[in-house]
C-alpha cells in the first residue's frame, strides 16, 4: 500500500492558550514541532466563533511552514474569502454548529446550504484541493463527487468512540465507504477521534490516503510530549500500513 499521510490538527493547542489568555502555548510553535517530528501536514479549523484557532494564528502558520496546510472551514462567504486569500493546499468543508463541543458528524449533502456548490467552485478555481467531511454513506460520497470535490474525509468518530466489540461493524462501513470513494474518483481521507488504539484498523484500509488527528495527540502530549506522541503515531501507522 502507498504511505498514509498524517496531518496534525493543532486547534487544541490554541484551546489551551485561550483558557488563560496570553500567547502560551503558541500554535505556531506546535506546528513547527510536529513537522519536525515527522507530520506530513498541519490542519487548522478556523471556526466562525474563533473558539480556538484565530485569524492571526492561521496567517502566521501559513507564512511559516512549507508543508501542506489543510484549512477546515464552514461553507460561508467569510470563510471562502479567507481561504481565497490564504491559498492553503487543501480546504475541508465541515458542518459547524455554535453549540457543539466538537464536530458531531459529517455534512449532510442531501440537505446542504445552497452556498455549498459556489464554495466548492470558488475554492477549486483558486487552485485549492477541496474535500468534504462526510459519513461513510455512498449517497454522501456520490453527492460530493457531483459537487466537484477532489476528496472526502470520512467521519471516524462513531468508530473511535464505540466499545471494542462494536467497532467491527463501524469498520466495515468505513471500508465500504472508502471503496465507494475510490470508485467515485475521489481521494479518501479519514479523521475524528482517532487514537493509538484505533488508528491501526483505519491505516489498514488501502483506499485511505490521509488521516487528520488532533485532540488525542495534544492531550497525549501532557504525558509524553508532542514530538514523541507524533512519532509514536507515525510508527503505528507505518506498522499497520506494512511499511
Amino acid at each position: 500500500m502507498t504511505p498514509l499521510k498524517l496531518s496534525i490538527n493543532i486547534d487544541h493547542v490554541a484551546t489551551l492558550r485561550n483558557a488563560r489568555g496570553g500567547v502560551h502555548p503558541d500554535p505556531l510553535a506546535a506546528a513547527l514541532a510536529v513537522l519536525e517530528a515527522g507530520a506530513d501536514g498541519i490542519t487548522l479549523h478556523l471556526r466562525e466563533d474563533r473558539r480556538h484557532i484565530r485569524d492571526d494564528d492561521v496567517a502566521r502558520i501559513r507564512a511559516a511552514i512549507a508543508a501542506p496546510l489543510n484549512f477546515e472551514m464552514a461553507a460561508t462567504e467569510e470563510m471562502v474569502g479567507i481561504a481565497e486569500r490564504l491559498l492553503p493546499a487543501d480546504c475541508c468543508i465541515v458542518p459547524e454548529k455554535r453549540a457543539e463541543l466538537t464536530t458531531e458528524g459529517g455534512l449532510d449533502l442531501t440537505r446542504a446550504d445552497a452556498f455549498l456548490p459556489e464554495a466548492v467552485r470558488r475554492l477549486s478555481a483558486a487552485g485549492i484541493r477541496v474535500s468534504i467531511f462526510v459519513e461513510a454513506d455512498p449517497r454522501q460520497i456520490e453527492a460530493a463527487a457531483r459537487l466537484g470535490a477532489a476528496a472526502v474525509e470520512l467521519h471516524t468518530g462513531a468508530y473511535a468512540d464505540a466499545a471494542a466489540e462494536d467497532r467491527p461493524a463501524h469498520l466495515d462501513r468505513l471500508a465500504a465507504g472508502a471503496k465507494a470513494t475510490a470508485a467515485a474518483g475521489l481521494a479518501c481521507h479519514a479523521g475524528h477521534g482517532l487514537s493509538y488504539e484505533t488508528i491501526g484498523a483505519i491505516a489498514r484500509i488501502p483506499e485511505v490516503s490521509e488521516v487528520s488527528i488532533g485532540h488525542f495527540l495534544v492531550g497525549q502530549a501532557v504525558f509524553e510530549g508532542l514530538p514523541s506522541a507524533v512519532r509514536r503515531m507515525k510508527a503505528l501507522i507505518a506498522a499497520a500500513r506494512g511499511g
